[in-house]
């Protein structure tokens, strides 16, 4: 079956960095675009980054973008999601996750395409 299993989050103090990493298994792992999303208490899991198939697109919220960067090793089937210069906003839990993908689409921000879960992995950044 399929597994996403993430790893990598902590607690980190205001303006440092955190690498988390989502080891897939049990799927084409270069068919699928993955994302990053992010659910904090009381709110909506929202979209974070997304990355494409073969690694040469990516997408991301405004509220990180130049902060984290998303990147993909297919040989590892893992992706992972560098995040630097860190708020409070942003402690939550963090999930990645998967989508199928034929042909050349935008990559998506809607949870309801993304097939597959992690069971995600809680990040708290203390001001």
């Amino acid at each position: 079956q399929v597994q996403l299993v993430e790893s990598g989050g902590g607690l980190v103090q205001a303006g440092g960095s955190l690498r988390l990493s989502c080891a897939a298994s049990g799927l084409t792992f270069s068919s699928y675009a993955m994302g990053w999303f992010r659910q904090a208490p009381g709110k909506e899991r929202e979209f974070v980054a997304a990355i494409s198939r073969n690694g040469g697109g990516t997408y991301y919220a405004n509220s990180v973008k130049g902060r984290f960067t998303v990147s993909r090793d297919n040989a590892k089937t893992t992706v992972y999601l560098q995040m630097n210069s860190l708020k409070p906003e942003d402690t939550a839990v963090y999930y990645c996750a998967g989508y199928s993908v034929t042909g050349a689409l935008p990559l998506s921000t809607a949870r309801d395409l993304y097939k597959y879960w992690g069971q995600g992995t809680q990040v708290t950044v203390s001001s």
